[in-house]
């Protein structure tokens, strides 16, 4: 392993490349903001807490989800399968049209918050903003599971991402 003095600075090109070696899921977040739908695409969600059950998601402070879902206090997680990787590419581009976002995706609206939930995904959460944290150039937002679910889709394998790509995580 190779290491050097601790300088206080990483340089940027360098934190990605090695949390690059780090798999995540990939999810969709979404909320609902003066009746519009807002989404994108995180990897930077997990588990805080059994009691009460409490997640994590991270937002960049430079997206207009930023807003939303801080203005909403609302918001859903679906948890995509593998063969959704056009799903997460859509909600990954900055810039999309915001009133067309959601054209040709199969989505429902959640029971408790009526955030967009993405159908066939492995699983869903809804969620009430619990608390946020200053995180750099993101919030981390954490919040209070409402309800959630576990969908049924075609290909129960994983849509993970690694070292720069989408990858499918295989059933067990």
């Amino acid at each position: 392993m190779s290491s050097t003095e601790p300088s206080g600075s990483v340089a940027p090109a360098e934190f990605r490349a090695a949390l690059g070696r780090f798999a995540a899921g990939i999810t969709i977040m979404s909320t609902l903001q003066d009746g519009v739908a807002h989404a994108m695409t995180a990897n930077a969600f997990t588990s805080v807490s059994l009691d009460p059950p409490l997640v994590l998601v991270c937002v960049d402070k430079g997206v207009r989800m930023h807003a939303a879902v801080l203005d909403c206090g609302y918001w859903a997680v679906s948890v995509l399968s593998a063969d959704q990787g056009a799903i997460a590419d859509r909600f990954a581009r900055s810039g999309r049209d915001l009133y067309s976002q959601f054209d040709g995706i199969r989505t429902a609206a959640g029971p408790k918050t009526g955030c967009p939930l993405v159908e066939d995904a492995l699983s869903w959460l809804e969620c009430r903003t619990w608390a946020t944290y200053d995180g750099g150039d993101h919030t981390i937002v954490v919040g209070e599971v409402l309800s959630l679910g576990l969908g049924e889709p075609a290909d129960p394998s994983a849509l993970i991402y690694y070292s720069g790509h989408y990858r499918k995580l295989p059933d067990a």
